[in-house]
């Protein structure tokens, strides 16, 4: 396919584009194929633009953040795809509130929060995601979540044009929000914070992330938890109890260090960690009676 269009559109506002570029350096399982077209959009309107053509033109693309959520498969993506990442990334102030470009990422925004003294965000320390992944998948830890601070939302709407959304209708619940499955982009997220003590704030962002230290196989390349939460139960017991500590398929293991994590234990493909994730959600079942749901995105 001829992608002269986007070319242009990226060079326009300036935009990074590669072309028949492998995408696991730019996703956090270091897993995923060569790609027709990566673009790295600096603007909501070169977003927009880039959609639009996308749209209007019937090419397929992805609109993906740092890819800390997500599974790409071994034989890459055909089509465009729009990392809304650090090009497109800035925070500021505004009374009490943040207002983040989707591309933030969360330990840029936990920053700003920290240096303005702002109280709220301290759960989301070490989140590895963006503002906009974050909202998307109502991200949470340590008992709070992104729906306890976000008031609005700017999204690109499958219409082409830029909306306003209130908290109240983003329908936020357990790693779900109304932008889940659709073709809105989110492209800025606005948090509502209490003014707080930098030193106290720092110390509980300082404390979370040791946590996450302690707990979470952070030397190795992970999605982050594999399963969402079962009601009633936790992910990751029921994965050890099922006998899969250390468990391997190919260079993709069930952590020693946290069974909630699959981890890349050194070149797993994308193959290696479905076979996986299919491996212990049939043992635990087995095991259990427990149905595990993958948090996963997989795209392929």
């Amino acid at each position: 396919m001829d992608y002269a269009e986007i070319s242009e559109i990226a060079h326009k506002y300036g935009a990074r584009i590669l072309y028949n570029e492998r995408i696991a350096k730019y996703t956090s399982f270091n897993i995923g194929g060569e790609c027709d077209v990566i673009v790295f959009p600096n603007s909501a309107e070169c977003i927009a633009e880039l959609v639009g053509k996308c749209r209007s033109d019937d090419i397929k693309y992805y609109v993906l953040g740092k890819c800390t959520n997500v599974l790409i498969g071994d034989n890459g993506l055909k089509g465009v795809v729009i990392i809304i990442g650090s090009d497109f990334s800035s925070v500021r102030r505004e009374g009490n509130r943040l207002i983040c470009d989707a591309g933030a990422s969360m330990t840029k925004v936990c920053s700003e929060a920290r240096s303005s003294s702002l109280s709220g965000l301290e759960f989301a320390y070490g989140i590895p995601g963006t503002a906009g992944g974050a909202l998307y998948m109502n991200a949470g830890a340590y008992g709070g979540e992104i729906k306890d601070i976000v008031r609005y939302c700017d999204y690109l709407d499958s219409d082409g044009t830029v909306k306003r959304m209130n908290a109240a209708e983003m329908e936020l619940s357990y790693r779900h929000s109304v932008f889940c499955g659709t073709d809105k982009i989110i492209l800025s997220v606005c948090m509502e914070l209490t003014e707080g003590k930098k030193e106290e704030i720092s110390e509980k962002m300082n404390g979370f992330m040791q946590k996450r230290r302690d707990k979470q196989p952070l030397e190795y390349p992970s999605a982050g938890s594999t399963f969402k939460r079962p009601e009633g139960y936790f992910a990751g017991k029921l994965i050890e109890d099922s006998g899969l500590r250390g468990f391997s398929v190919g260079g993709a293991q069930v952590s020693e260090k946290h069974c909630g994590f699959v981890i890349n234990k050194g070149n797993a493909t994308s193959e290696d960690v479905k076979k996986l994730i299919e491996t212990i959600k049939k043992r635990v079942g087995e095991k259990t009676g427990v149905t595990l749901e993958c948090e996963l995105l997989f795209m392929e």
